[in-house]
């Protein structure tokens, strides 16, 4: 298997400032080697109000930030975040299953877009910062309640934005139709991660 850490020409290790065992998943599936720290943020200090893009990328970039300051030595730590809007309002974790519901019904029939966040926060090396993110849509079929019932009952939405998997996961039946990067709504879109990796390195070389 092809190690990207090499293929990039990474000078340093790379470090993963999520406890999200689908990003770690996604991750050594495309073969990055990698360790991961599970970084405290408070991201009720972001506001909402902000753009979306914006909001995703301020919440990425604390996460390696702080991730960055648990570890040692010379490194990149990355950074993700993902939420869910729907009509101009953003769709967090849901608190609790009835707000788990709320949102499934929200969501049922309409298209909404889901934003992730991505941010390089590298020591050493003259590597420097980087952040971006990728928007795309993602239409629900009509829901019944027993289908949002019986997915709330399940416990899997409660620590997903928008209250909804779509991978390895029931709420992978609620989509009929997506429109952009498939990896940005599992939370890590893979391509961004790779260019911005590169152009971290490369312009620390005046590539």
């Amino acid at each position: 298997m092809i190690v990207l850490n090499d293929l990039l020409h990474l000078p340093v290790p790379l470090v993963l400032a999520s406890q999200s065992p689908r990003r770690q998943a996604l991750m050594r599936h495309v073969g990055f080697t990698f360790s991961s720290v599970v970084p405290s943020i408070d991201e009720d200090a972001v506001a909402t109000s902000i753009p979306p893009h914006e909001y995703v990328q301020e919440l990425a970039f604390r996460k390696a930030m702080r991730g960055s300051e648990m570890v040692d030595g010379d490194v990149i730590v990355i950074g993700s975040d993902t939420t869910v809007v729907l009509d101009d309002t953003v769709l967090n974790k849901p608190a609790d299953a009835a707000e788990a519901a709320d949102m499934l019904r929200r969501l049922s029939g309409r298209t909404h877009t889901v934003h992730t966040g991505l941010a390089l926060v590298a020591r050493g090396g003259g590597l420097g910062k980087r952040r971006a993110s990728r928007a795309t849509l993602v239409t629900f079929r009509e829901l019944s309640d027993a289908e949002i019932n019986a997915y709330v009952a399940s416990g899997s939405p409660l620590d997903k934005a928008g209250a909804y998997g779509i991978q390895d996961d029931f709420g992978a039946v609620f989509v009929s139709r997506v429109e952009g990067c498939y990896y940005t709504i599992v939370g890590l879109p893979l391509e961004l991660l790779y260019t911005e990796l590169r152009a971290l390195v490369q312009g620390a070389h005046g590539a």
